[in-house]
């Protein structure tokens, strides 16, 4: 993990507020799916900083969403969940993206994390079965924000500028 300055503490912070007001207010939640772009600062963030540094931020933002804007109650489950998503981009793209690798993330973070262990997280915290909400519209959910995320992370990818990846 790098030393953190003051322009790296600006940076992380305004890619937390993005992810907050991403994921809770420009997304759609419905009881067991979230469909949204609260990826895209997550994947900036492990574009231009390493593993660690991406997984505190998407947990923080995560800590601060959930803490400021609840929508249900809180499960430390979810965190650690956005922590190793941060992680899986970060090893993945962190100064190198290309296709498969971006590709190989999403996926990860989709099947693994997203389908996987956040379905085990609300069958836990709801008292539902675990199977039938795997296989139901979450299932779907995944199926479908793969391509996005896949395509919008390869364009967040090749626009941003080479200067910032430099100094950051």
């Amino acid at each position: 993990m790098k030393k953190l300055n003051t322009r790296t503490i600006a940076q992380l912070a305004i890619l937390v507020a993005m992810e907050v007001v991403l994921s809770r207010f420009l997304s759609i939640n419905i009881w067991s799916n979230k469909i949204g772009f609260a990826f895209v600062p997550v994947a900036v963030t492990a574009m231009l900083y390493g593993p660690l540094t991406t997984g505190l931020t998407a947990a923080a933002a995560d800590l601060i969403g959930a803490l400021l804007f609840p929508s249900g109650p809180f499960f430390p489950g979810f965190t650690l969940t956005a922590f190793l998503g941060g992680v899986v981009y970060s090893l993945a793209f962190h100064k190198k993206q290309s296709a498969p690798r971006v590709l190989v993330a999403v996926l990860i973070r989709e099947f693994v994390l997203s389908l996987l262990l956040n379905t085990l997280w609300i069958s836990i915290m709801y008292s539902s079965p675990y199977w039938p909400l795997l296989v139901s519209d979450r299932a779907i959910q995944c199926i479908v924000m793969t391509p996005v995320q896949f395509t919008v992370i390869w364009l967040v990818a090749k626009a941003l500028p080479r200067n910032i990846k430099q100094t950051a």
